[in-house]
């Protein structure tokens, strides 16, 4: 889960520059997501997930290791490694890399990377949705709507639906009728010409 807001709790982080230019690689990008929705994985079960070598796997998962984003948590035996994400979710402010063209255009990468993700998986939805109850596919929703605010107004209105995204979060844990959902939320100016 990717949370581009200000709202922070205790199982988030906040990237700074280096973790940013870290995390803007197809490979390392995918291998933070499966540790955060998979749980904790060894090199060597991460590398059949993405069809890649075991070598490569444990040099980009050092790379995301040296962010702050994964480490090692002792689990392992031997050389064999277990790791697991140190966050939940991350997030930044733009504006935090204003000067820095590199860290600028990983976050341009980065973000372009999730909606992608974000198309493929709600794709994957599409294609299952009719083997799934009338209940569940009257619940999920495909919304827009347009509201006309000020940043400091649209800034208040991102943490109050994060807020309520905390609300929720474990809402349905230990019912066994409960499943996982994915909730994403943009937030851009429709007119895209800028205020003067």
């Amino acid at each position: 889960m990717h949370n581009y807001c200000a709202y922070m709790d205790s199982d988030s982080v906040r990237l700074d520059a280096a973790a940013v230019k870290v995390l803007a690689h197809p490979l390392r990008s995918r291998l933070l997501s499966a540790l955060r929705r998979e749980g904790p994985a060894t090199a060597t079960s991460l590398a059949r997930v993405f069809d890649t070598h075991t070598g490569a796997t444990s040099y980009h998962l050092r790379k995301l290791e040296s962010a702050g984003l994964v480490v090692d948590d002792g689990e392992g035996q031997g050389r064999r490694r277990l790791w697991r994400a140190t966050s939940r979710s991350h997030g930044w402010d733009a504006s935090e890399f204003a000067g820095d063209d590199e860290a600028a255009t990983a976050l341009n990468w980065l973000m372009r990377h999730y909606l992608s993700q974000l198309v493929t998986n709600f794709e994957h939805w599409l294609d299952v949705e009719e083997t799934w109850p009338a209940q569940w596919r009257d619940a999920t929703s495909l919304d827009d709507d347009v509201v006309t605010v000020t940043a400091g107004q649209l800034r208040a209105l991102r943490e109050e639906v994060q807020a309520v995204i905390e609300r929720y979060r474990e809402a349905g844990v230990g019912d066994p009728q409960a499943r996982r959902v994915a909730v994403h939320h943009a937030a851009y100016p429709r007119d895209l010409q800028q205020p003067s």
